[in-house]
């Protein structure tokens, strides 16, 4: 059986779209907090289960400074996220 990755990428774009998932509110008013982790070798060699065990940290920590009323933002974000990013109250 052939993965369809076009028709899951486009069904869960859909559904994040719709959701607003990553929808960015810009208040200026908010305490800011910047989220910055290492950056692994840009050339991916050395990469072992070791470097998503801090990712997945700043992930939780970033998530609940934002549920407790900071304007988050990370450099760290995925390629998809980007659009947020953009939007996000320190662009």
């Amino acid at each position: 059986m052939k993965y369809d990755y076009k028709a899951v990428e486009a069904k869960w774009q859909k559904v994040w779209e719709d959701e607003k998932t990553f929808h960015v509110e810009i208040d200026h008013k908010k305490p800011k907090f910047y989220a910055l982790v290492e950056f692994p070798y840009p050339s991916g060699a050395g990469l072992h289960v070791g470097h998503p065990r801090s990712y997945t940290a700043l992930d939780v920590v970033s998530r609940k400074r934002r549920q407790n009323g900071y304007n988050v933002t990370s450099p760290t974000i995925p390629f998809p996220l980007v659009t947020a990013f953009i939007s996000s109250p320190f662009s």
